[in-house]
């Protein structure tokens, strides 16, 4: 082992001595390759079963997904520093550094990005024994991975708190929206995309289970599909959380409208009405909560997002039961085919939760568990949304916004808390939702000398003005977010999980299984279709 460092030292320059394993490492990498191999095939007997070839290895990119979800998700123990970062001062070429060499740059941590989680030093030995990772073994030149192991040391109820957290979001504010456009009948599309999304979820999880290193949802792409599978899954969840950055700002400059409307300012010849003004302001909110080196405090507060759902989900039933409002019409619409693709990208939008299913999977104590904590995260928010839907559409009737908040008389205490709660919420979890892009934005960039805190701030601070200027051009919630909903989500949570799981256990599957997921796929692609046309004449045409 010392001869060949040694031979390692002399023979490689410092701009490349860290993308090499050593002989030794790169025997006990094949040795947990062919293992895996040989449990595969043991496994079962019927015909070939795949296994992740070194053509599908895990590549460097991006190495902060899982790292960021778990922040997103507060799926991170507690104990760990949740903002460190990871990357070389040296002559690394890598957008990344090894967590091999985190304890060496301690003292010059804050000359190096991007941020990532902490974790104790482990060598990579260990770390390929603990976490078996396959690394391209076809290549002579790769790089040491540097995703630290699985932490598992969350509990069942932890893991359902964060599942719900994730699930039951902003698109609560928009079911009674959803019922209003398709009618009532359109329930039944929410109650197939609970049952869809929940039946994809345990697919991920079942790609996880028979292949350990495995970890996050690229990696299941990657495995699936390749390089091209890694990439655009990764593409596809960024521009969804950015999407949901986006929909962050609509969501306080229209409440924060209603609380004080018709806001006007001229500022240097130009005019800005009430919704461009808090726009603005929301944006200049988010912002220092983006630049701070440590989100632990964002990721608790994100947390309590789950309690301020329900909070606002009470004030509605106070306001409609106790309160009762005058001046609306109970919903009578049973069904509008005209309007019912609105209603598919709104319902789909709500049960897309896929990206962190595997984090959240792969944290736990008990794995085993896992199928009860989504059935217990599905049951939980299709009830919230059912009933809120439902209360929404019987309060305010076919003239409740795309947001209900904006439909409660301001007169009232509950309406104030709701909308106030509603402004809040965004607001905090905001740069969470941001990170993972930031994070992956940073993992590509190459020079050491912009590898810094500045270039840190920098990448923010563009990415939030993005948002912005998309939230001033589109001001459109409810028409964007059954965009996502139809465009990304259903890709995200319905058709790419089914296609990774036939790929991925070819050979190995019922005719059944194998009916439903191409049953499901093609509802998806149609769906995805009809709801993505009509939410952009929406956006091109009136808006909500």
């Amino acid at each position: 082992m010392q001869r060949g460092k040694m031979k390692l030292d002399e023979d490689l320059g410092p701009d490349r001595e860290d993308d090499f394993q050593t002989d030794d490492e790169e025997n006990q990498a094949q040795r947990v390759f062919e293992h895996l191999l040989d449990d595969d095939s043991e496994s079962d007997n019927n015909p070939s079963s795949p296994s992740l070839s070194h053509e599908v290895s895990i590549t460097s990119w991006p190495q902060s997904y899982r790292q960021s979800m778990d922040m997103l998700t507060s799926v991170t123990p507690p104990g760990l520093t949740l903002l460190r970062r990871f990357g070389s001062i040296g002559g690394d070429n890598s957008p990344t550094a090894s967590f091999k060499r985190l304890q060496e740059n301690q003292e010059d941590s804050s000359l190096t990005i991007p941020f990532i989680s902490e974790t104790s030093s482990v060598k990579i030995e260990d770390q390929v024994a603990s976490t078996p990772y396959v690394q391209p073994l076809n290549s002579a030149k790769f790089s040491v991975h540097e995703l630290p192991p699985s932490q598992q040391q969350c509990s069942v109820a932890k893991s359902i708190i964060n599942g719900i957290n994730i699930l039951c979001g902003i698109g609560l504010l928009t079911i009674p929206y959803a019922i209003k456009k398709g009618g009532w009948l359109s329930l039944i599309i929410l109650i197939m995309f609970a049952i869809m999304c929940c039946y994809t979820g345990m697919l991920l999880v079942r790609c996880l289970e028979n292949y350990p290193e495995l970890k996050t949802y690229p990696d299941i792409g990657q495995a699936a599909f390749g390089i091209a599978g890694r990439l655009g899954i990764a593409i596809m969840l960024y521009v969804e959380l950015f999407a949901s950055c986006v929909e962050y700002i609509i969501l306080v400059s229209d409440n924060l409208s209603s609380l004080f409307p018709n806001t006007h300012m001229t500022f240097g010849g130009t005019d800005f009405n009430d919704e461009q003004i808090f726009a603005i302001t929301a944006a200049i909110l988010v912002l220092p909560t983006v630049w701070l080196r440590n989100l632990s405090l964002l990721s608790y507060i994100s947390v309590g997002g789950i309690f301020a759902t329900i909070l606002v989900a009470l004030c509605l039933f106070w306001v409609g039961t106790i309160d009762q409002v005058v001046g609306f019409k109970p919903g009578e619409k049973v069904l509008d085919m005209e309007n019912i693709s609105v209603s598919i990208g709104l319902y789909s939008f709500c049960f897309a939760g896929h990206a962190v299913f595997p984090n959240i999977y792969s944290s736990m104590k008990e794995p085993s568990k896992f199928p009860i904590v989504l059935y217990i995260c599905f049951a939980f928010c299709l009830v919230m949304y059912m009933s809120v839907g439902i209360m929404g559409y019987l309060t305010f009737g076919d003239l409740v916004a795309s947001q209900f908040t904006l439909n409660m008389p301001k007169e009232l205490y509950a309406s104030d808390i709701a909308t106030w709660t509603t402004v809040v919420t965004p607001v905090a979890k905001y740069a969470l939702t941001l990170l993972p892009i930031a994070l992956s934005i940073e993992e590509l960039t190459t020079s050491p000398r912009l590898r810094c805190h500045a270039m840190s701030v920098l990448i923010r601070t563009i990415l939030v003005i993005l948002s912005l200027l998309v939230a001033l051009y589109i001001p459109y919630f409810g028409s964007l977010m059954a965009l996502i909903g139809s465009l990304l989500s259903i890709l995200v949570a319905i058709i790419y999980p089914c296609a990774c799981y036939l790929k991925l256990h070819s050979g190995r599957i019922s005719n059944l299984e194998i009916t439903n997921c191409v049953l499901i796929i093609v509802l998806g692609l149609i769906s995805a279709c009809v709801g993505t046309q009509s939410a952009i004449s929406k956006i091109l045409g009136e808006g909500d």
